[in-house]
């Protein structure tokens, strides 16, 4: 994306605590997941991202293409987690509540740290 693109974007005015951040999209790379995983240890968050590749809802077997996976320290998975919960409550005071069944929500492969 070239700068009149908005490669040289601030965050907002003067940026958090009056540093401006310029966002360097030069290198970015733009992928599509319609399927999210969330696994960590006590030193790092990891998201997994792929597409569900299983198109007969009667099959037995869920296949899901795994494209991208991010590792977060925890520090960095709660500001994340944070600005989510923020764009996401904006969403649906525009367009309504997203419901998700409990039964979606897929489970972590490995038990996330409790802070015992």
């Amino acid at each position: 994306m070239s700068k009149e693109q908005g490669g040289n974007r601030p965050a907002g005015p003067g940026g958090e605590g009056g540093i401006r951040v310029r966002w360097d999209d030069t290198g970015m790379r733009s992928s599509y997941a319609n399927v999210c995983n969330v696994t960590g240890t006590r030193e790092e968050i990891v998201l997994l991202f792929g597409v569900n590749q299983s198109w007969n809802a009667a099959s037995r077997e869920l296949v899901i293409q795994l494209l991208e996976r991010i590792t977060l320290n925890p520090y960095a998975a709660k500001r994340l987690n944070l600005l989510l919960a923020r764009v996401l409550k904006e969403y649906e005071s525009r367009y309504g509540a997203l419901p998700i069944e409990v039964g979606e929500q897929p489970r972590p492969s490995e038990p996330l740290p409790t802070g015992e």
